[in-house]
């Protein structure tokens, strides 16, 4: 399951295992088709936490790590950026983006 969170609770969750963050805005097209996917995905990797964050409501947090465009997949080990991508994927590149960066 992908949790919505906010600007505080950003840096307790990305801290410990491999996180996944999903930057979108609900007026977003190609986040909306991405969404379904990522919550797919979480269902199906159980060691990967999964999290979204609105660039509306948290732009804090997107100015932190540069986020020009949405969607914006980053993710986490341990608190360290890992790996980015910006754009809508498919499931097999999320998952191939995902297994490249944990």
């Amino acid at each position: 399951m992908v949790k919505l969170i906010k600007s505080e609770e950003f840096n307790e969750i990305i801290k410990n295992g491999v996180v996944f963050v999903d930057f979108f805005a609900k007026w977003c097209g190609p986040c909306k088709m991405i969404s379904p996917i990522i919550d797919e995905i979480s269902n199906e990797l159980e060691d990967v936490t999964f999290v979204k964050v609105d660039v509306d409501e948290s732009n804090d947090v997107a100015s932190m790590f540069n986020i020009m465009s949405i969607p914006t997949l980053l993710i986490f080990k341990d608190g360290k950026l890992k790996g980015k991508n910006v754009g809508f994927m498919s499931k097999g590149e999320i998952i191939s983006f995902i297994n490249q960066n944990r």
